[in-house]
């Protein structure tokens, strides 16, 4: 790949060219649809925070593909919509969501010879740091599953379409959803605020979601992978041993953590912002002593960073992040509480428009994943994929995961090389070059940064 050339991106474009699908035929309409319906989802997980120019952008981009590629446009390349299920026996164990309701989580059986395997996948969407923000993120469906969508589009690596997933297109799959503020690992009886109750029970939730799933078939698996996107991908990180040891000995059971290796380190004016907002989610929902073997050694906050939860995994885990991750240059590197004159905020909307010194941050920033991962090189069973794209989570799309235009390093998409590592075709480390050397990219473009 040529250094310097530039790579694709998501650029901004009007609401009204998204009208081009009523023209469409009745397949690629039904395709939009299910379009539609992922990117309500996107909205609203994100509390409407991912930039109309990225999601009309997004939209455009399936559009193209739907309509041009014979592929796509085949019948049957349609995304399945997954209906959500309700923990029934939940309140029972006090596994419930931030405002009381049952938790949730989407199932699609596996066929053929995928029937005995199974890909459960975590749900993101940031954390609430205090009573305030959970108790206005229970109104919400990352708080209730009062609001959650009814169904959910099954895409990227969930998806059952054997060219966008050749190799977990057959596997049954979950989608668990989110819904408890901090990654699934919250466990305090009772909270309230100004009279209104809060309920922190995201390990609850876990062990309630991990028991129905194990009735419906997973105590059967031969082959089972954890994954989890953002918040989501902390949260594997936090349960991949516990999801190993849950299941027989004799079942393979590999972990793979999406845009959730979030950095401990100082922000542009060298404040610890990150550290500061753990902190916060840490006291709140009490999560000290849920990691007993760093607490006795080092400050509550830090033990809930991937850098030191990894130290403590025994289970093989591929860990994929971009170098220059989306959310964390918004809100790690460059929060707007460390910007006061807004000089990075073209920056950290549009990686194109950073100047010199921005750029020598941002390599600073991709030095310190890159040292943070330093032992996990020498891990032979453990997998890697950093490239040098500006996005945030790219196993749940499926032009990020695995597509004619997906991004590549060494020409393998993150499909390939999840797959290469899983079912150890080659140990896969692949890390990319520095910005902006990959024209593979997807590098988004922003009208506002997500929200915290």
């Amino acid at each position: 790949m040529k250094k310097g050339k530039k790579s694709k991106e998501l650029s901004s474009v009007q609401f009204r060219e998204a009208s081009t699908a009523q023209t469409l035929p009745d397949p690629s309409r039904h395709r939009m649809a299910a379009l539609h319906l992922r990117l309500r989802h996107m909205w609203r997980r994100y509390g409407g925070v991912v930039a109309v120019s990225a999601v009309v952008g997004l939209a455009l981009l399936f559009l193209s593909l739907a309509t041009r590629s014979p592929e796509l446009g085949r019948s049957g390349s349609d995304p399945v919509l997954v209906d959500l299920t309700v923990v029934e026996d939940a309140e029972e164990k006090g596994a419930l969501c931030l405002d009381g309701t049952l938790p949730g989580y989407h199932f699609l059986s596996g066929f053929g010879s995928g029937s005995n395997n199974w890909i459960v996948h975590i749900e993101g969407g940031g954390w609430c740091r205090n009573l305030e923000k959970c108790t206005s993120r229970k109104y919400t469906n990352l708080g209730s599953s009062n609001k959650m969508e009814s169904q959910v589009p099954f895409i990227g690596i969930l998806s059952n379409i054997p060219s966008q997933n050749p190799d977990f297109y057959n596997w049954n799959k979950v989608m668990i959803r989110y819904c408890d503020g901090a990654s699934f690992s919250g466990d305090v009886e009772n909270v309230e605020q100004n009279g209104e109750k809060l309920f922190f029970r995201g390990q609850r939730i876990w062990e309630a979601i991990m028991d129905e799933l194990l009735k419906k078939g997973l105590i059967n698996a031969k082959q089972a992978l954890l994954t989890g996107c953002s918040a989501g991908g902390l949260a594997t990180y936090i349960h991949c041993d516990n999801f190993r040891n849950i299941l027989p000995n004799s079942v393979k059971v590999k972990c793979m953590a999406d845009g959730g290796f979030f950095l401990n380190t100082k922000d542009i004016s060298g404040k610890n912002t990150m550290q500061d907002f753990y902190n916060d989610v840490v006291q709140l929902q009490q999560l000290g002593k849920r990691f007993p073997n760093c607490i006795s050694k080092s400050d509550p906050a830090k033990c809930f960073f991937p850098e030191e939860i990894i130290k403590n995994i025994s289970t093989p885990v591929f860990i994929l992040n971009p170098a220059y991750d989306a959310w964390q240059v918004q809100h790690v590197l460059a929060p707007d509480v460390s910007d006061p004159k807004n000089s990075w905020q073209n920056c950290k909307l549009d990686l194109s428009k950073c100047d010199s010194d921005q750029l020598k941050i941002l390599q600073g920033f991709r030095g310190k994943l890159l040292d943070d991962l330093k032992e996990v090189k020498k891990k032979k069973d453990w997998g890697i994929f950093v490239n040098s794209c500006f996005v945030h989570c790219q196993s749940m799309k499926n032009f990020t995961w695995h597509s004619p235009n997906s991004p590549r390093i060494n020409n393998r998409t993150i499909g390939e090389a999840v797959g290469d590592w899983y079912f150890e075709r080659r140990e896969v480390k692949e890390i990319d070059c520095e910005y902006p050397c990959n024209p593979t990219c997807f590098n988004m473009v922003f009208a506002k940064p997500y929200k915290t």
